[in-house]
């Protein structure tokens, strides 16, 4: 394979990641197709883009004079707009399949379009967590940075969830994915790690990683325990959790 080759075969990977995790429309683009399990290396680039617009979002709120509260809610609804709530879906669908009693009526909850009272809960909760915590840093600056590394590295919990455990299914966007080797999950954390330490002083980028790692400990313990593995709710759910860990760890630390 040839310097094009690879380069194009690396950019087929990389529209992939945005085509599966954000609505930006890639498939104008005619490149070839991948497989999902090859191309979770660039996952941190499409969340730091989602990042990136949640950031350029409150920053120009704030620069009209909007308050932070306002201007964090504004930057959510961009970053939940671009993603097609992809990841706050699968919280809230993960969440509600918890209250079935065996793997199958679990599975089957979560795949009902309908939303029930753990995932309501579960959804307002991270979408309260996160609104308040960029309020908090207030700072168009940081939020910004927190922003891109935060939504950076939480796309590593999918890829370590991933990675780690088998489809909870025989169907279903998980088991077309594929699980993807270790050496490129390893470079997923690589890039998330990357991005974080340059916009972010160096304990706070292993604070962020640290959630990103627990994240996808904790989803994924009770995924293996309720489904027998993971499920592309699962996933959503790990990277929700670590929004929300990684958001709350710089806000204490910045405190």
């Amino acid at each position: 394979m040839n310097a094009t080759e690879l380069a194009r075969e690396r950019t087929a990977e990389l529209a992939a990641s945005f085509g599966l995790l954000t609505r930006v429309p890639v498939n104008y683009l005619n490149l070839p197709d991948v497989h999902t399990a090859d191309a979770v290396w660039a996952f941190p680039l499409a969340g730091a883009a989602v990042g990136a617009l949640g950031g350029a979002v409150y920053w120009l709120t704030y620069a009209v004079g909007c308050p932070p509260a306002l201007g964090a809610i504004c930057a959510l609804a961009a970053m939940v707009t671009i993603t097609g709530a992809l990841h706050e879906d699968g919280l809230a669908d993960f969440a509600d399949g918890l209250a079935g009693d065996t793997k199958e009526r679990s599975l089957s909850i979560m795949r009902d379009h309908h939303i029930g009272t753990y995932g309501v809960i579960a959804l307002v909760l991270a979408l309260a967590v996160r609104a308040t915590a960029v309020a908090l840093l207030a700072d168009p600056v940081s939020v910004v940075t927190a922003l891109i590394a935060v939504e950076a590295v939480s796309r590593l919990s999918a890829v370590f969830v991933m990675a780690a455990l088998p489809p909870a299914r025989k169907d279903g966007l998980s088991a077309a994915s594929g699980r993807p080797h270790a050496s490129l999950a390893f470079a997923a954390f690589i890039l998330a790690f990357v991005i974080a330490l340059l916009l972010l002083p160096v304990g706070a980028a292993m604070l962020i990683v640290i959630a990103a790692v627990a994240s996808a400990a904790a989803i994924g313990a009770i995924a293996l325990k309720r489904l027998g593995g993971q499920t592309g709710d699962v996933l959503g759910a790990a990277s929700q959790l670590c929004v929300c860990l990684a958001l709350i760890g710089l806000v204490s630390a910045a405190s």
